[in-house]
């Protein structure tokens, strides 16, 4: 009985190094594992919203804004691995702060930081699939009255439409109905 159970402890020995590892086992190194890539995804700002902002935001935080909403809709479409390989275009059509932008502060010298004002973000665009199909896609959300704005930052309501849409999106709630 232990002359065979020598027996097997030596060929299990002299074996494991050969299952261990495809590389041992003269098969080489395994391929490597590529997640797949994650959507393509652009924004770009509505004519009505750049003149907007040129008299009003300031064309360089409206253009920020929307580099955090490619940031929001990116991470969540990443984290939920939907949309890989497809293409994301969204037109940022509307956007309005939450409290006075340091443009409006300038041109406003008597408007206080702690006004407070309805904001919110409306977005339009398209999604193309991997395959080839395009689906049209529209959100809009804008805080109802001053008790629902829900940050104290000048463009939280925005960024709340923003995290909403994203994550719709990245859930197929927008164009899961169509």
């Amino acid at each position: 009985m232990r002359a065979v159970s020598r027996l097997i402890l030596a060929l299990g020995l002299v074996l494991s190094p050969a299952l261990a590892s495809p590389a041992a086992a003269g098969q080489g190194d395994p391929p490597p594992i590529r997640a797949a890539a994650g959507p393509e995804v652009s924004v770009r700002l509505g004519p009505a919203l750049i003149e907007s902002a040129e008299k009003a935001y300031g064309l360089a935080e409206v253009e920020h804004q929307a580099e955090r909403l490619k940031a929001t809709v990116t991470a969540d479409l990443e984290q939920m691995g939907v949309m890989a390989g497809g293409r994301v275009d969204l037109v940022l059509v509307d956007l309005k702060p939450s409290r006075p932008t340091r443009q409006e502060m300038i041109s406003r010298p008597g408007l206080s930081f702690r006004s407070a004002s309805l904001g919110g973000a409306r977005i339009e665009g398209e999604m193309t699939t991997f395959d080839g199909d395009v689906i049209p896609l529209s959100f809009t959300w804008y805080a109802s009255d001053l008790t629902d704005s829900r940050r104290q930052s000048v463009w939280g309501d925005a960024q709340w439409a923003f995290e909403r849409f994203s994550h719709r999106l990245s859930r197929g709630q927008l164009y899961a109905l169509r």
